[in-house]
């Protein structure tokens, strides 16, 4: 996977399998010139998680209610209102040894998401005692269960690394993930729950 950065930046000129799963990931109505707008300053966003003080902690150091932690030996669990016109609820589970953030949001009434899951690529620590923090490497899937499993933000996490914000490791890195998680998706029929129970995770929800 250490090849797979130089070969997303290059799929428009790469050809055969190689270009294809590069452009795959790139996402499949992403032009041959990528000419979408990306800020170059874009940096990975850091959140802090305060099991103790029911709050998290975004990269605009805005602090945010939550109602609800919950740790297993698998990850950490939160549930918190949302402050947006279309969400309502927000249910997550972050999970270190998958590198995912798996997120269900609940929404106001008359609208409805295309997508049952939203899976982030993350890196998630533990930092204290009862504190943890997760990095976001831009990267989310979009599962429609039974149905697709998306991936998008190829493009804000190539900006960044461009930009000397994100090495070539941590980008080969989530890059890496991602595949992982696609191929783990797709063969579960795009089933988030069965995927996550074949390596002996049962979330649960509210």
């Amino acid at each position: 996977m250490s090849v797979l950065l130089p070969l997303l930046v290059a799929a428009p000129a790469v050809t055969g399998f190689a270009g294809y799963f590069a452009r795959e990931l790139r996402g499949p109505h992403t032009p041959a010139t990528d000419p979408a707008p990306v800020a170059p300053t874009a940096r990975p966003r850091v959140e802090y998680f305060d099991l103790a003080e029911l709050t998290s902690t975004d990269a605009r150091g805005y602090i945010r209610p939550v109602d609800r932690y919950e740790v297993q030996p698998w990850g950490v669990y939160l549930a918190r209102v949302l402050d947006r016109p279309h969400g309502r609820y927000e249910e997550s589970w972050m999970l270190p040894g998958q590198a995912v953030r798996v997120t269900i949001s609940h929404d106001r009434p008359g609208h409805h998401r295309s997508h049952d899951y939203v899976l982030d690529i993350v890196e998630c620590v533990q930092v204290g005692p009862k504190r943890w923090r997760a990095t976001d490497y831009f990267l989310d899937i979009a599962v429609r269960r039974g149905r697709s499993s998306t991936l998008s933000g190829s493009s804000e996490l190539l900006a960044a690394h461009a930009a000397g914000h994100v090495d070539t490791e941590h980008a080969d890195r989530a890059f890496d993930r991602a595949a992982r998680v696609l191929d783990g998706l797709a063969a579960n029929d795009h089933d988030v729950e069965q995927w996550l129970r074949s390596q002996e995770i049962t979330l649960t929800w509210m």
